[in-house]
């Protein structure tokens, strides 16, 4: 039964990747069919690994790295920006994160002259405000736009601080050095808002007691009103705002009752950790990654290689994984195209952040070159509100 369907699917799936592999060094990676793969690159903190693979039809997963000045003043302070953006709905809340949220904290950190946990959550707080102005203003036009989210991790390295914030199921998990046993020690940094997780359901229940249905199990699977697995996002103004809970909004979106106060949240969970000698790397990954790997497996596999491709091995391997639970070959996942790619595994997205202790302790006041990388899949034009998404680097 499943060779025929392997065959079906190679027959009326072939991908066509020869026509989209693009290997110009100006695009700061590599494009390799649905895979796109920055193997090695370097940061004002140590070296960085990146890698995005493509399964829907339009990529909804974004992502960045911003090294250098995290201040629109040159100023500083200097250090590393790192954004992994896992949409849905469509790419374009993802896009419009990968797009608006620097620059807020850039703003911010100039006005109140230093990183801070406040500076993050402000930039939050207006990157959510600029994107549900924009719903409010397509309303007419495109309504549908009020059932888009992302999800939103970020992690700033500044001076000898580790800065994670998030909203939604991405993960941040940290390699540290363990000089005893020469192993290394996987630490999560990140805490997550999916329905799955029972505190997260007791939250939604203490947020909203009057209402029995918050969360419902629907095929196996918790979620939020019955629609969605995370509590916290950008965007999904549906759930946020009842205006925009009617019609022309598409039926499955729109709830019987109407809500008072809103569903879902923006407001991220952020934690600092203090980086130490022995904290090697960081992992940041959108939960296509964390679906297949325990967070310690993923750190054995960037600590047991070199650091070149650390990023890209983690996604194969990943990949590896989806194909093994499907009873087929990972040579014959790769021949199926984007769209119907996304019945074996989602977007995966990963960011391998090394820390050079040495960088670290003076990285914040050392003026260095601004460094700006975004990987991406194969996007084409389409109606969406969104501009076309390109991986792009940039240096100045």
């Amino acid at each position: 039964m499943l060779s025929r369907l392997m065959n079906l699917l190679k027959a009326c799936f072939r991908p066509r990747s020869d026509r989209f592999i693009h290997k110009n060094a100006d695009t700061g990676g590599h494009q390799d069919g649905l895979l796109w793969y920055k193997d090695t690159g370097q940061h004002v903190n140590g070296e960085f690994s990146m890698a995005v693979v493509q399964a829907n039809n339009l990529l909804e997963d974004q992502n960045q790295l911003e090294s250098g000045c995290l201040s629109t003043h040159e100023s500083g302070p200097y250090g590393t920006f790192v954004g992994v953006y896992d949409g849905h709905g469509g790419p374009e809340t993802s896009r419009y994160v990968n797009d608006h949220l620097f620059q807020h904290l850039k703003r911010f950190t100039y006005e109140q002259q230093s990183m801070s946990v406040d500076v993050i959550r402000k930039a939050y707080q207006a990157t959510e405000e600029g994107f549900l102005s924009l719903v409010a203003r397509q309303w007419p036009m495109t309504p549908q736009l009020a059932a888009v989210g992302s999800c939103c991790l970020v992690g700033v390295v500044c001076g000898t601080n580790l800065y994670v914030a998030n909203l939604g199921d991405s993960r941040a998990v940290l390699g540290r050095a363990i000089k005893e046993t020469e192993e290394y020690l996987a630490i999560q940094l990140s805490a997550e808002h999916n329905a799955c997780i029972e505190s997260v359901r007791q939250e939604l229940q203490l947020l909203h007691p009057d209402d029995s249905q918050i969360v419902v199990l629907k095929h196996n699977v918790w979620r939020v009103k019955g629609l969605i697995q995370i509590s916290r996002s950008i965007g999904d103004v549906y759930l946020k705002k009842a205006e925009f809970n009617r019609e022309p909004l598409y039926p499955k979106f729109r709830l019987r009752e109407p809500f008072k106060k809103p569903i879902l949240s923006a407001d991220p969970s952020i934690s600092v950790h203090k980086l130490l000698p022995h904290d090697k790397f960081a992992i940041f990954a959108s939960d296509g990654l964390w679906e297949h790997l325990t967070n310690q497996e993923a750190v054995d596999i960037v600590q047991k290689h070199s650091r070149t491709g650390s990023a890209r091995r983690l996604v194969k391997t990943a990949l590896q994984e989806a194909a093994k639970k499907r009873e087929m070959r990972y040579s014959d996942l790769k021949k199926i195209d984007r769209g119907v790619r996304r019945h074996f595994h989602d977007d995966i997205t990963v960011i391998v952040l090394f820390l050079d202790s040495n960088l670290i302790s003076k990285a914040s006041s050392v003026k260095g070159p601004n460094i700006s990388v975004r990987g991406g899949g194969i996007n084409f034009p389409s109606n969406t509100l969104a501009p076309c998404t390109t991986p792009t680097e940039t240096t100045g």
